[in-house]
């Protein structure tokens, strides 16, 4: 039997665990109060930052720091004893703090509600098996361990809460576009009394019954009149707001920046007030067992959990110490950023980055969407649909700054709808969750915004699809890793708790270290194609484009030839499982082409007439090759793995030692070529060449010797022609790469001979 005192040591486990899931957790759900004030640069990221600091903190200070499902919300505490409690609470903890790391680490987007219900759930569940398991009476079953309805409410939530935001997201920003149009503010005269005071009646209510309604300091009888008298104050603050936002336009206030900045406060304050429990719940779930415990003196493991059942208002200055944590999480937090940025991007108006590839479900949506509107629009009247297309010129767009990702309007829209849809769903007692909301409704006013387009839309959906996935993935993982971790603390005892602990915080150091220097790798590389894509008209963006192509091509050069020498090593030395890992990397390579060629496109699209005219060619050419090469490299690799997986016979001794000499000879040259592209000297541009043909020739004259001159008998066919295909993708490798080095020398060149030839493979 553990003494009293081990548990003191999990509940210092437990606090450890939540200060790192609340830098996880709010890396996470920024994304909720952030997006709208970055994509619109509505104010400095300094200002944005303060004001959503400043709802985080207070809205901790406020919050009465516990909820119940983190108490009897999942498992009936009653049946449980303080000893099972913990193992389940930390257990949570545990499994918790990766999840979340590794979704941010992504830069996607999740529910910490969905992570913490299913959590709880999943452990409930191993120790309730246990339980059943070991009852003599056989009295015990789920009905009475397990709050099933809970998880249901939640799951239910999810649907819900996606298609109605998604819904009414779209259909109100495509009434605000209607009235403001793209060219907004010749019309925000008109409107923008009605507008702001909506928006701010929406955000304010928001604020008390949503951000305020379990704050520890309004008393039951100020919370009573609150509700009881809901329609009079939300007639009065919209006429006050309508009177106010007037006369603050009438002498030169920007009311849409105070619409997104006090959004942006309610929802921080909402996110710390209500979303803070997703954190230190658990754990200060596990002070008040422990605290009963001592107060009892009960067993640990004979005390049954009853306390749980009641309500419990946290300590003050631990809440005060999570809003610290908080808001240097969000103020510091890389991941955090990241986070954002894929929300951002997905609703981004103009051609951007776009971070996600396409899928056959997003292709056949926007088939099918098209073909739909195409409909619409046959039996629409002409002079109906010629006054809307004109209301939706988005020549007209008004963006606070160039490098905006949408304006002031729909950053109003966003944060007007998360707010009133939460505010809505919280009186009616449903379980929304922030960023189910704030994403879906940040979606469906970027559809009606005509953000998606044919160029982008098949991305997007994508993107969108991918994050909702995501979310589904949460819950299954939650369940799933917590249900497993909770066994092995239960059967493991101390020791499993001491090392599953160690084994987390192992892993989100070499999380963060990993990430670090992912960020430093990439970074050069996307401070310039973020340059070029805020680039103005006037902006000469070739060298910027130039020394993004010629970073990204080298690089891409270098991992070619690493991978090539490793498939033929692994090739020989009969390693399938390696070979099978280099396969996938070669996968992973061939997307990060295909976005390369994306990138490219958006860069030539934001080069001067002149330059287009010279340099376009040869960017799209080189992209070309670079993917040709790496095409080469995995029709080499696919057979290998055909061939060592079917276990057929090996190559001879003499094909292994050319196969290594050409391996070597690849690297060198594939790695010279690199460095030439990078330095952008290009003096040595003919031997390099001449060094590209003598090998391939050698290679020609091997293949010709094996066709030629070698005897094969039947049963080594297959090796012959494996050893044969091998040869002729790796020529067609170095043609790649010596059409590359072609191309990127016409386009990194100040002055390219304008009349000469387009590039043919060298050597045909």
């Amino acid at each position: 039997m553990d003494s009293v005192s081990i548990y003191y040591v999990l509940i210092a486990m437990l606090f450890a665990l939540a200060v790192f899931d609340l830098i996880v957790g709010v890396s996470n759900d920024a994304v909720n109060f952030l997006n709208s004030g970055i994509g619109a640069k509505a104010v400095s990221f300094k200002v944005l930052l303060t004001i959503a600091g400043a709802g985080v903190f207070i809205g901790a200070a406020f919050s009465n720091g516990m909820m119940d499902v983190a108490r009897h919300g999942i498992f009936q505490p009653q049946y449980y004893y303080f000893s099972e409690i913990l193992t389940i609470l930390v257990a949570v903890m545990l499994t918790d703090v990766i999840l979340l790391d590794i979704f941010n680490t992504l830069g996607m987007p999740t529910s910490t509600t969905v992570s913490m219900v299913f959590e709880l759930l999943g452990a409930s569940v191993a120790i309730s098996v246990l339980k059943m398991a070991n009852d003599p009476t056989g009295a015990l079953n789920f009905a009475n361990l397990i709050n099933t309805s809970k998880a249901l409410e939640v799951i239910l939530g999810i649907f819900v809460s996606v298609a109605i935001a998604f819904t009414v997201g779209a259909l109100v920003q495509y009434i605000a576009r209607l009235l403001f149009t793209f060219g907004y503010k010749k019309n925000l005269k008109y409107f923008v009394g009605i507008f702001s005071a909506i928006s701010l009646t929406s955000i304010f209510y928001f604020i008390l019954i949503k951000g305020l309604k379990n704050a520890s300091f309004i008393s039951k009888d100020f919370q009573s009149a609150l509700h009881s008298n809901e329609m009079l104050i939300l007639l009065g603050m919209f006429a006050g707001f309508f009177i106010l936002s007037h006369l603050l336009h009438a002498i030169g206030v920007n009311m849409l920046k105070v619409v997104i900045g006090c959004g942006t406060f309610a929802l921080a304050l909402a996110f710390a007030g209500n979303d803070l429990v997703n954190f230190v719940g658990v754990p200060l779930t596990g002070l008040s067992s422990l605290q009963h415990l001592i107060a009892d003196g009960g067993n640990p493991d004979t005390y049954l959990m009853s306390a749980l059942l009641d309500k419990e208002a946290g300590q003050w200055y631990l809440l005060m110490i999570a809003g610290a944590v908080m808001v240097i999480t969000l103020v510091t937090s890389k991941k955090a950023h990241r986070v954002v940025q894929t929300s951002v991007s997905l609703s981004s108006q103009g051609e951007t980055d776009e971070v996600f590839g396409t899928n056959p479900v997003a292709r056949a949506l926007v088939r099918f969407s098209y073909g739909a509107i195409k409909k619409i629009n046959a039996i629409c009247p002409r002079t109906v649909s010629a006054w809307i297309a004109k209301r939706f010129d988005t020549n007209k767009l008004t963006l606070e700054e160039d490098s905006a990702a949408f304006d002031l309007i729909r950053a109003g829209v966003n944060l007007m709808l998360a707010s009133s849809l939460i505010a809505i769903g919280t009186s009616l007692k449903l379980p929304l969750s922030t960023t189910y909301v704030t994403f879906m409704v940040a979606m469906g006013t970027s559809l009606a915004d005509h953000a998606w387009s044919r160029e982008s839309a098949v991305y997007r959906i994508t993107g969108v699809l991918s994050v909702i996935g995501g979310w589904f993935i949460t819950a299954f993982a939650a369940f799933s890793a917590c249900f497993i971790v909770a066994i092995l603390l239960r059967f493991g005892g101390m020791p499993a708790r001491i090392i599953l602990f160690a084994i987390v915080i192992f892993l989100l150091i070499r999380s963060n270290l990993k990430f670090k220097k992912t960020e430093k790798s990439i970074k050069k590389s996307e401070e310039i194609f973020s340059h070029i894509l805020k680039a103005s008209p006037e902006t000469d963006v070739l060298p910027l484009v130039q020394k993004f192509s010629q970073d990204e091509w080298s690089s891409v050069l270098r991992i070619t030839a690493e991978n090539y020498g490793q498939i033929i090593e692994e090739f020989i030395n009969d390693n399938l499982s390696e070979l099978r890992t280099s396969k996938k990397r070669i996968k992973i390579l061939k997307r990060y082409i295909e976005r390369l060629r994306r990138q490219g496109t958006l860069c030539s699209k934001k080069m001067k007439q002149e330059d287009i005219l010279v340099k376009n060619f040869f960017l799209y050419q080189a992209n070309d090759f670079l993917g040709d090469g790496v095409f080469d490299i995995e029709q080499i690799c696919i057979p290998c793995v055909q061939h060592l997986d079917n276990n057929f016979t090996e190559v001879n001794e003499k094909q292994k030692e050319k196969l290594e000499i050409i391996a070597h000879k690849i690297s060198m040259l594939t790695k010279k070529s690199a460095a030439m592209i990078e330095s952008g000297d290009f003096s040595a541009y003919d031997a390099l060449v001449r060094n590209l043909h003598e090998t391939s020739e050698m290679i020609v004259e091997e293949r010709k010797a094996n066709m030629v001159h070698e005897k094969v008998s039947s049963s080594l066919i297959r090796t012959e022609i494996l050893y044969l295909t091998i040869l002729y993708e790796t020529r067609s490798y170095l043609d790649a790469v010596a059409n590359l080095l072609k191309a990127s020398r016409k386009f990194l060149t100040e002055k390219p001979e304008a009349d000469e030839p387009a590039l043919a493979p060298s050597f045909a």
